[in-house]
């Protein structure tokens, strides 16, 4: 029997200011719940949450409708009956690190596994010492100890050793750019400068830990704007999951819980295809949420997609025929619902590709 949950998405201890309606993401994993469990939510929401649970009742999607109004995470230690479900077990925003401390007297592995696995020098140093392939990459406690005259790969990506959503990242096509990138970032972080990858594809490789060890959740193909997420693609085209099972199967042993991802870049050449590890997601991250609804629905085929509205209330929302018919498997499932407030929603699209890209066209007058 499955333990009773409580869920808290709230992203705001790894996110950044940059990032609109941030506060509002927590709504994303409602689809992932059970009868059972508790979900927290922010009271902005409330007013969305009739419309949400109509819409998950139409299409057959079996939630909680436990609800705490109130998204901090001191709820956590107030319902020890329940697992804890977080979006990101630690903190990487707070200067002083208070709500780190919290984290680490709470599950002292599983937040010292994040912390480590959070930091893009640490994933390169154990993926060598495993054997795990990746791009060549040359990691710095500080830009100080980056020698302008010494032999680096260009093009090349600096980027800081602890970012979310690609922020901080840039690419360098000399010494020069790299010189002013360098110029722009703090003295004091970690940073690494990793030579490009020409890929025409980037991988998510999500697993679930066990007791038993590393699960193989699912493989998605990502979509990018830039290095920033927009969305992903099941199935795809390739599954290589030996590339990164070892070092799932050591973060599993150090501690961590719940789901976390690999970023694998896809290199094909003349007569074999590579992949390199570029990195690890020590979390829940954007392809979790899709993929948590596909699983429970049955979806096999389909992709999930950032949209911008002129909405700012699900109440203006009216799918009719594109909304998801549990019968065909074909149609969109708000996901990511909460941000209509700020005018952004994400939605997962099933079926095959020539009719996730007529819902993507339907989608786009729609909203």
């Amino acid at each position: 029997m499955s333990p009773k949950i409580i869920y808290n998405h709230n992203i705001m201890t790894c996110t950044h200011d940059k990032v609109t309606g941030n506060y509002l993401y927590c709504g994303r994993v409602l689809g992932m719940t059970g009868p059972e469990d508790i979900i927290q939510l922010h009271p902005d929401l409330a007013l969305e949450w009739p419309c949400i649970r109509d819409h998950y009742r139409r299409i057959g999607l079996e939630h909680t409708e436990t609800v705490i109004w109130d998204d901090s995470l001191d709820y956590l230690e107030k319902h020890d009956e329940y697992a804890r479900s977080v979006f990101y077990f630690g903190d990487t925003v707070q200067v002083h690190q208070a709500r780190q401390a919290w984290f680490e007297k709470l599950d002292p592995a599983w937040a010292e596994a994040v912390k480590f696995m959070n930091s893009k020098n640490n994933f390169i140093q154990l993926a060598h010492e495993l054997g795990v392939k990746v791009p060549e990459t040359l990691c710095f406690s500080s830009k100080a100890e980056i020698q302008p005259s010494a032999s680096l790969p260009y093009p090349c990506y600096l980027k800081p050793a602890i970012s979310v959503d690609g922020v901080g990242i840039v690419r360098c096509e000399d010494a020069a750019a790299l010189a002013t990138a360098l110029a722009a970032i703090a003295n004091d972080i970690p940073v690494q400068i990793q030579a490009e990858v020409i890929a025409p594809s980037f991988l998510n490789l999500q697993y679930q830990a066990t007791p038993k060890g590393a699960e193989r959740l699912a493989a998605t193909e990502q979509i990018l704007d830039g290095f920033t997420h927009q969305g992903n693609r099941h199935p795809a085209r390739y599954t290589p999951w030996e590339t990164v099972d070892p070092m799932a199967e050591w973060v599993v042993e150090k501690g961590i819980k719940g789901i976390f991802a690999f970023d694998v870049a896809v290199v094909e050449g003349d007569n074999q295809t590579e992949f390199l590890a570029i990195e690890c997601n020590p979390r829940f991250n954007g392809a979790s949420y899709p993929t948590g609804i596909a699983r429970k629905l049955g979806i096999t085929h389909w992709m999930h997609k950032n949209f911008k509205t002129r909405f700012r209330s699900l109440k203006e929302i009216e799918l009719g025929d594109l909304e998801f018919n549990p019968e065909t498997h074909v149609g969109a499932i708000l996901v990511n619902w909460g941000p209509i407030l700020v005018g952004q929603v994400s939605v997962l699209l099933a079926g095959s590709p020539q009719q996730q890209a007529q819902l993507i066209d339907d989608l786009n007058q729609h909203l």
